[in-house]
């Protein structure tokens, strides 16, 4: 049996006032392009992934997040065919700044209820009954 390579990714759930998500399309070019997730990324050596996320909502979002703001919640593990994913969710309520795509991307503000509705990987899709659950529909 051959172990794919691990993956660590981290993701955020983005939840503003009126208790919507944000959600990022995929840029063309991008492996997966087209589909919607959570704000977030690959963890860099040395980095924990409290940092990375702060680090790429400022590069992808060019919002600030203070570290105590970030809530973990569940996680995702997915196997895809050439490597397995592990990517924790965190909540995120509150950070400086408005959220505006820096790389090309297209964002969406949507109600947990309605987050099915986009098509998304399939390591995303999983962790939407913990947001409802957490943010209602």
């Amino acid at each position: 049996m051959t172990i794919a390579r691990l993956l660590l990714v981290v993701a955020v759930a983005l939840v503003d006032a009126d208790g919507r998500v944000l959600l990022a399309q995929r840029p063309e070019g991008k492996q997966l392009a087209g589909l919607w997730e959570f704000p977030g990324g690959k963890v860099e050596p040395g980095e924990r992934p409290e940092e990375t996320l702060i680090r790429e909502l400022r590069e992808e979002l060019g919002i600030t997040v203070a570290e105590p703001c970030l809530a973990p919640l569940t996680f995702a593990s997915h196997a895809y065919p050439d490597f397995h994913l592990l990517m924790p969710l965190y909540v995120c309520r509150r950070w400086d700044g408005q959220p505006c795509p820096l790389e090309a991307q297209a964002l969406a503000w949507v109600r947990p209820g309605a987050l099915r509705e986009r098509p998304m990987p399939p390591a995303d899709a999983p962790l939407i009954p913990f947001l409802i659950d957490l943010l209602g529909p």
